[in-house]
């Protein structure tokens, strides 16, 4: 009886100690903010519900067979799984249920959402599930998100210039991690935080407050598919040499997933430099800018570090197109930097022209 007495006390010290909520974390930023509505707390919390749920269907897909393909093609030309088509309608739901949003775009659905709703102050970009080839493996996926103020005014219709803004404009971002925990991780332009998912209480809790990408000298790791140098541009060629084959020092170590989320996610923990670099087969790249690029490089830099396309900040680079595609390199600032001075540097490197796909 004493030690179940103890084992309780123990229990509800330890509860009393750990890190705040998600919720909290977002009302506490809320109350810094007297000007605030609420709205974006009740928008982040729509994000949350839909995260959640997204998460218990990914562990529960091998037994309700949740695997493999659903049958179609979605806008990208890439085939769809069955977990897409949930998690894109679980977003969907959750964000026009809130009320809080005029207009959304995800990576599955080829047209933006208007939503009947007009009074939304926010306009929302998404891939419900980035990484989604690696489902059927159980490899790391996730969800990748952004966040606008509307540009047109409250009650009117939203058009697409709601949507189609630069990345510097994001009033927040974020990912969704499904690997061996759940793991949500946010910014709201107050540094970034990584709150991870307690099944026995249901609620994302803080467990990496404040992260900060690791400095160049600690953080020497590259991430990028290396099974496409035959078509790699000549200062992707020229950088990758420079790192793999340094004149002095330790050669970096080479770490890649082949899920996006996952492997920025690292990057953010363990420093280094995350790739995708356009290429002979796809000169714009294959990234996504508005909900894949974006959201990410708004993430890294709030944790101290960069993304670029090769030749400028990601977060400049103005969208003609929601689904446009674009190279990134994004991780430690000065990698970054370092990959930019090897294409200035080369005469017959060509910055990416924007493309619609």
């Amino acid at each position: 009886l004493h030690c179940g007495v103890e084992t309780r006390r123990s229990r509800a010290m330890s509860f009393n100690a750990q890190p705040i909520t998600l919720t909290h974390h977002i009302l506490e930023s809320q109350s810094h903010h007297p000007e605030a509505s609420g709205d974006l707390s009740v928008l982040l919390h729509a994000i949350e519900i839909a995260s959640k749920y997204i998460s218990s269907q990914v562990r529960a897909a091998g037994i309700f067979k949740l695997y493999g393909a659903e049958g179609s093609v979605n806008v990208q030309g890439e085939v769809v799984k069955k977990l897409d088509v949930l998690a894109n309608d679980a977003f969907i739901t959750s964000l026009t249920r809130c009320k809080k949003v005029c207009i959304m775009a995800s990576e599955e659905n080829e047209e933006p959402i208007y939503l009947d709703d007009h009074s939304g102050k926010y306009s929302v970009v998404f891939d419900p599930l980035d990484g989604s080839s690696n489902i059927d493996a159980n490899v790391s996926i996730g969800t990748i998100f952004g966040i606008y103020h509307r540009v047109t005014p409250i009650g009117e219709k939203p058009t697409l210039d709601d949507l189609l803004q630069p990345g510097h404009k994001l009033v927040a971002a974020g990912y969704t991690l499904y690997g061996t925990a759940t793991l949500l991780v946010l910014s709201i332009g107050q540094g970034v935080h990584g709150f991870t998912l307690d099944p026995s209480a249901g609620e994302f809790v803080l467990t990496h407050p404040d992260i900060k990408i690791p400095p160049k000298a600690k953080g020497q790791i590259y991430s990028v598919n290396e099974g496409n140098t035959k078509f790699w541009e000549e200062p992707t060629l020229r950088y990758l040499h420079s790192i793999k084959l340094p004149e002095s020092g330790a050669p970096y170590k080479a770490r890649y997933v082949g899920s996006m989320v996952a492997d920025v996610h690292r990057t953010l923990l363990y420093g280094g430099i995350f790739m995708y670099p356009a290429d002979k087969t796809s000169k714009d790249g294959k990234l996504r800018l508005m909900y894949e690029v974006n959201p990410l490089s708004y993430i890294a830099q709030q944790a101290g570090g960069k993304g670029s396309n090769g030749y400028v900040n990601a977060l400049g680079i103005e969208p003609t197109a929601v689904h446009q595609r674009t190279p990134v390199f994004l991780g430690n600032t000065e990698d970054v930097e370092d990959v930019e001075r090897f294409f200035r540097e080369t005469p017959s490197a060509s910055e990416p022209t924007p493309t619609k796909l």
